[in-house]
This record gives C-alpha cells, structure tokens and sequence, in this order.
C-alpha cells in the first residue's frame, strides 16, 4: 500500500501541530498513511513542546504504510526548518518549495498515491523570491513539468454537504464583472463536470451555475451579467451534455432542499463560493485544485501562527483533506 505525500508547509504554523494531531488520532479517525515530507527532529521537537507522544521513522515512501501504525514515517535526511512557532525564519522557504516538488515527484513517479498540502504563508514565500501567487499555480507548473500536460487548475471547496467552484478567485470583487466571461465560466464547469466524473466517481453531474447579481439580475433589472454572459454559458454547458441549471440567486442556493438538487454549485466569484462551504463546514472543509493530472487536497484555513505550538489547532481539516485524497485516488484508480 502507497501513502500520501504530506508537504511541511510553513513551520512557523500550525501545520506541524496537526499534523502530529492527526497521526495520533490515526486509529480513531482510521486515516489513509501518510509520509511527512519534513524534518523529523521538527516534528519531534514540536511534539514535546505540544504534549503529543508522537514516535518518528525516517523511511522512504514504499515502507511508510508498514511504519505508520507505530510511527510518524518522515522523509530521510530532509532538512531542519529555522522556525519557532510563530516566528517566519527566511531561509525555511526553499524547504517549503522542495517539500511541495517532492510530493509531486513522489506521485509522478508512482511512490505516492496522491498529495495533501499543509498551509503556506504565501507573503513569505513571495518574499524569499517564489514566483508563483501560491500552492495552485505552482502545482500546475509542475504538473507540466513532471506529467507532460499543461491544463488549468480550478479551485474547489468540498465539505459534506456542499461543494464549490469560484470562477474568479483572488481578484479585487470590483473587477469580477470584467474578468467574467461566457469562456471562462464554460470551461471552468466542463473541467469540474469532467473532474466530478473522473476523481468523485459521479457519472452524470449536476451543476448549479449563479448568478452575479442579486436575484440573478432580476431579467436584467439589476445588472445585465447574468443575461449576456452567464445564460449563454449554461446554454453552452448544456448543450455539451452537462445537466446545468441557472443563472440562478445566490441567496437560495444553498439551503438544504436546494442542495439536494445538484452535486456542484458553480460561483462567480471567491466569497459566493467559499462562505457557504464555511458556513456549513468550518473544520471539515477541503479545498481541492481540479484539473491537474494528479490529486491533490489541502486543509481550508491557512497557518493560523498565532496559535502555533499552542495545542488550540484542530487537525479535523487535514484529517478530511488525507481522506478526500485517498477516496480520490480510488476513484480515479476505478474509473
């Protein structure tokens, strides 16, 4: 059995304390194995300073599965991170990138099954000279680099009860009406409908396309958006073979009668997707990156340092994300 590459992320964050959280909630939450692609004096350190009894074993990824039951399986020989919890140390950013390749290495090279992502303070990466505006569009580069296929990533939140797909995603809301186009929003959906097929074993999606405006623009009353540009993108959704249904109100899109009647609700812009997925599912959220030619998951919150080493931070997002990433991987595996 192959585990999932778990990347360190920012070691000034949390994610060194849910990471051992959730490897000692292992049997409980009976989680998929996993190998830490990070320091294990890191982990141990933050262990102690934590409270956790959490063991190590530095192991490649082919004998992590039989080492996770006693042991925290760590990458042998990875560099120590500089960082105290809530202190950025500079020179820790080339450990978070070679953290995040190697996890992709692992799976193109057929050592890992998928990748779950820890947070990363994307304000010290750019700092120390990162190129990329985060984890989504480096993981698209290395997609092409290690698999040969160039495709958009789509940026998705799945929780128990909801799953979502923003269209634009970290733009200023007063340029979503510029940026939205009848393009984008088709092949945005065709690559989730595709996705929802192929990682989420889903044979026929349904989409739920919003609007932009409220009341979906009122027949154009309010905003002409959803009459020039997102009916058309239904029509051509549609006409594709995808059971898509709108421009329909945001505001009566995701009580629980409504949910029932589709399995993605397509959003035109960040906060129209990501409040509800929040609001129904604050711990339990993923956010996962479609289209990219291998799994990939994260937990939905970002490093949270100001309660780093303290034991406030819940693993119950990363916990999701490892098992998404392992339903994932069977899915894809079926198909």
């Amino acid at each position: 059995m192959l585990p999932i590459a778990l990347t360190l992320g920012e070691a000034a964050g949390v994610a060194l304390d849910i990471t051992i959280a959730a490897w000692a909630r292992r049997e409980r939450e009976r989680l998929p194995p996993f190998i830490f692609l990070g320091s294990a004096a890191n982990i141990a350190e933050r262990a102690i300073l934590l409270g956790i009894d959490c063991p190590t074993r530095e192991v490649e990824p082919e004998e992590a599965a039989l080492v996770f039951p006693m042991a925290l399986p760590c990458l042998p020989g990875f560099p120590e991170a500089k960082a105290e919890p809530g202190l950025i140390a500079r020179e820790d950013a080339a450990l978070t990138i070679q953290s995040i390749r190697q996890a992709a290495e692992f799976v193109a090279d057929g050592r890992c099954t998928s990748m779950v992502t820890n947070p990363i303070a994307k304000h010290a990466l750019n700092e120390a000279g990162f190129a990329y505006p985060g984890h989504t569009e480096y993981l698209a580069d290395l997609g092409e680099q290690l698999f040969g296929e160039k495709r958009r990533p789509v940026m998705m939140l799945a929780g128990p009860d909801l799953r979502a797909v923003p269209v634009t995603i970290h733009v200023p809301l007063c340029e979503v009406p510029r940026l939205l186009t009848t393009e984008l929003i088709v092949e945005t959906g065709k690559i989730a409908a595709e996705e929802l097929k192929r990682r989420f074993a889903i044979p026929s999606p349904r989409i739920a396309v919003s609007g932009l405006n409220p009341h979906a623009g009122e027949k154009g009353v309010i905003g002409k958006e959803d009459i020039e540009i997102i009916r058309p993108a239904v029509d051509q959704l549609c006409q594709a073979g995808i059971e898509a249904e709108g421009p329909l109100p945001a505001d009566t899109m995701f009580h629980p009668a409504a949910r029932r009647r589709y399995d993605l609700a397509l959003c035109m812009y960040h906060d129209q997707a990501l409040i509800p997925v929040k609001a129904l599912a604050f711990d339990h959220a993923v956010n996962v990156t479609l289209g990219l030619p291998f799994v990939r998951t994260s937990p939905d919150h970002g490093t949270a340092m100001e309660i780093a080493g303290t034991g406030r931070a819940r693993p119950s997002s990363l916990m999701a994300a490892l098992h998404m990433a392992a339903e994932m991987s069977r899915s894809t595996v079926q198909a």
